[in-house]
């Protein structure tokens, strides 16, 4: 089997703009500790996992939250302050430039969804609580 060799040239281009990205997904500090916490009790597990799901008025909804053991072969991988959290192929598109936190109240807890790229929201209540 011989080796194959492949060339590649650079040139300095003038005048290029550089365009900002979002991230796949942003984790509160407080997200990253709590999700720390989660983990510690399931050694086994290695990160979360979100995907999400057909249901409710509009469609599509982010309450697909697990442990996850292992990477999918189609996830998209994202480390942060040491917490991975997968994200689902077909979550991928919908989920870009999203912020995970985590709020706590009296009452409840809950890991809220602020994404930039929704229009709007139906109202019909789904949430994921922890």
């Amino acid at each position: 089997m011989s080796a194959s060799l492949v060339r590649a040239t650079v040139r300095a281009v003038s005048k290029t703009k550089l365009q900002p990205a979002w991230a796949a997904l942003m984790l509160t500090p407080s997200t990253v500790n709590k999700i720390k916490q989660l983990l510690k009790d399931k050694p086994e597990h290695v990160g979360v996992k979100v995907g999400v799901q057909t249901r409710g008025c509009n469609g599509l909804s982010y309450y697909t939250l697990e442990y996850a053991q292992t990477k999918g072969d189609s996830d998209k991988e994202v480390v942060q302050d040491g917490v991975r959290v997968f994200i689902e192929k077909k979550a991928q598109p919908t989920l870009l430039g999203t912020e995970i936190g985590y709020v706590e109240d009296k009452l409840s807890s809950e890991l809220v969804f602020n994404n930039p790229g929704i229009e709007g929201t139906c109202g019909c209540g789904e949430r994921f609580n922890i």
